[in-house]
Order: C-alpha cells, then sequence, then structure tokens
C-alpha cells in the first residue's frame, strides 16, 4: 500500500519512497529497533516521518515470549490516527502512508505527517505553574479537556499506552482561553503504541490514566483539579466516583507515584 499527498506524489514520482525516507537527512529525534523518527523540511514546510525498516526476528521473538504485542510497522499508527479524526479528538494530519513486505520481522513502512505548529507540550506549558500560576478558567478548561480526551479514547477501546502531558500540544497561534471561554486547539500525538480493543482490561485504563497522574505530579495540580478530573473522566459527581470506583483511583495512584519514584532514580539530575 502506498499513499502520498501533494507535493509529494508529484515530486516523488517513480523513485523508490522507501530507500528515499531511509536516506533522508533531518532532525533525528529518535532511532532505535528498526524505526527512525525525524523532522524534515519540503517545499517550504516541516513535516515529521517514522520510518520502519524492519524490527529484525530477534526483537519479534523477544516481544511475543514476553506476551508483548511487537509494533512491526507505521500501519497501527496510521489507524490510530484515523480513529481520532473520526471521534473529533485533534491529532496529527497524515499526508504519507507506506507499507511493504509480508515477513514480520522485515516490513517496511512509513508515516508522514505535517508538523503542528506553533504548539508547546503540556509539558512545557504547565512547567512554571507552581511558581507562576495560571487563571483559575484556564487551568479548570485544560484539566477538563485532558479528562475528556482520556474518557473518550477508553470509552472507544483505545489505549495511548503512552498517554503523558508532553504528548498533548497546545495550540499557541492564539490566546490560549478566547473570551468565550473557549479552549485553543490540544492535539494528542505520539500514537504509533496505541491499541484498539472492543473491551478494555483495567488494568490498561489505569496504566494509562497512571501516565497523566504522573506527568502530572509537580505541575502545581490541586486535590480540586484531580477531583474534576476524576468527575469528567468517569462522568459522575467526584463523590460517587470516589465510592464507585475508589479501587480504580487507588491503582492509578498508586501505580503514578511508584513510576514517579522511578523515574526520579533513574534522572535525579531533573530534579536538582
Amino acid at each position: 500500500m502506498l499513499m502520498l499527498e501533494e507535493p509529494f506524489r508529484s515530486d516523488w514520482k517513480d523513485q523508490d519512497i522507501y530507500e528515499l525516507l531511509r536516506n533522508m537527512d533531518g532532525h533525528v529525534y529518535r532511532e532505535k529497533e528498526g524505526r527512525r523518527t525525524f523532522r524534515f523540511e519540503h517545499s517550504g514546510k516541516s513535516y515529521f516521518a517514522k520510518v520502519f525498516s524492519g524490527i529484525g526476528w530477534k526483537t519479534l521473538v523477544a516481544c511475543l515470549l514476553k506476551f508483548r504485542r511487537p509494533f512491526v510497522s507505521a500501519a497501527n499508527e496510521w489507524r490510530a490516527v484515523e480513529r481520532l479524526h473520526q471521534l473529533g479528538i485533534p491529532t496529527m494530519r497524515v499526508v504519507g502512508y507506506g507499507r511493504r513486505g509480508r515477513n514480520p520481522a522485515k516490513i517496511e513502512s512509513f508515516i508522514l505527517t505535517e508538523e503542528l505548529k506553533p504548539t508547546t507540550s503540556l509539558e512545557d506549558y504547565c512547567r512554571y505553574w507552581p511558581s507562576n500560576p495560571p487563571s483559575a478558567a484556564l487551568k479548570r478548561a485544560l484539566v477538563q479537556r485532558v479528562a475528556e480526551v482520556a474518557k473518550t479514547l477508553h470509552g472507544n477501546g483505545i489505549i495511548h499506552r503512552d498517554l503523558y502531558i508532553c504528548h498533548f500540544l497546545l495550540d499557541i497561534a492564539c490566546a490560549p482561553l478566547d473570551d468565550n471561554g473557549k479552549l485553543a486547539n490540544l492535539f494528542l500525538i505520539d500514537l504509533h503504541r496505541a491499541t484498539q480493543n472492543r473491551r478494555l482490561r483495567r488494568r490498561w485504563r489505569v496504566k494509562d490514566v497512571a501516565g497523566l497522574y504522573f506527568s502530572s505530579l509537580d505541575i502545581g495540580l490541586t486535590q480540586r483539579d484531580r477531583l474534576r478530573f476524576m468527575s469528567v473522566y468517569s462522568g459522575l459527581q467526584w463523590r460517587d466516583t470516589l465510592q464507585c470506583q475508589q479501587r480504580f483511583w487507588k491503582q492509578v495512584e498508586r501505580r503514578g507515584k511508584a513510576v514517579y519514584r522511578e523515574f526520579r532514580r533513574k534522572h535525579p539530575e531533573l530534579f536538582v
């Protein structure tokens, strides 16, 4: 399968797209296990490419032996992006996708997306909230939007698997909150491990929500903020969700704190 939008369809006509992308220069963000993620420019616009050159039998077998799902191509992210658009969740726009080969260890594939700009991650946007807090209205709107996204994902059988605030990008082309209280676009990215299932196990939902809990521990959220998130996510009043879903929220807190402790142990330089 091969899909390219203009100007790539014309500019790359009669070329081996896979070979072209493997050798293309750009700012590399990640290169591991047969996957290369980089930013490049073309015709005056910037794009991101994820290029899979085959994960190899060693990695494939290791994943299977650990009962982990191997991600052998860009197909998973392509399907996830399409599904998020259907659900009305702002995310990346795909301008190119391709996949060839049948051997699961050697499948070649790629996905091209437009760079979302100007944006900033929630991790960066909220970094100085403890010393320079935002307006109550803005914080309330952001907490609610993140909770709504998580609720929509899980309510439609989607687990992100890397659901941290760094993977939410806030549109900064305009004020984050307009005069009518409408929040600017908040894009969800990094969907290459997203999993879609008709029925979600609770432990999967716990991991996702715990990721949000862990990544927001240092941005100055109050107990009221967390209760608001719980209420929006559950669709219940906070008293009711604490009573009816107490086990779930305790598991979220326990796992989130455990991930936070491990992260601090591995990266003490970030907490000096």
